[in-house]
C-alpha cells in the first residue's frame, strides 16, 4: 500500500503541473489537494514505522 500511495503522489504531481500549464485552475487545485493528502499519508506511515 505504501508503494501505491507514493506512486499516486508522484503521478498526481505530474498531472498537477500539466493542469497548471494548460490553465485548468479547478483541476490544478483539486490535484493539489490530492497530492497533499497522499503526501500526508506517506508522512504518517513513515512516522509510524520509526516508532
Amino acid at each position: 500500500m505504501d508503494e501505491a500511495v507514493a506512486f499516486i503522489a508522484e503521478q498526481v504531481g505530474a498531472l498537477r503541473k500539466l493542469a497548471e500549464r494548460h490553465k485548468l485552475d479547478v483541476l490544478h487545485y483539486l490535484l493539489g489537494m490530492t497530492k497533499l493528502e497522499a503526501d500526508e499519508h506517506v508522512r504518517l506511515r513513515s512516522k509510524r514505522k520509526l516508532s
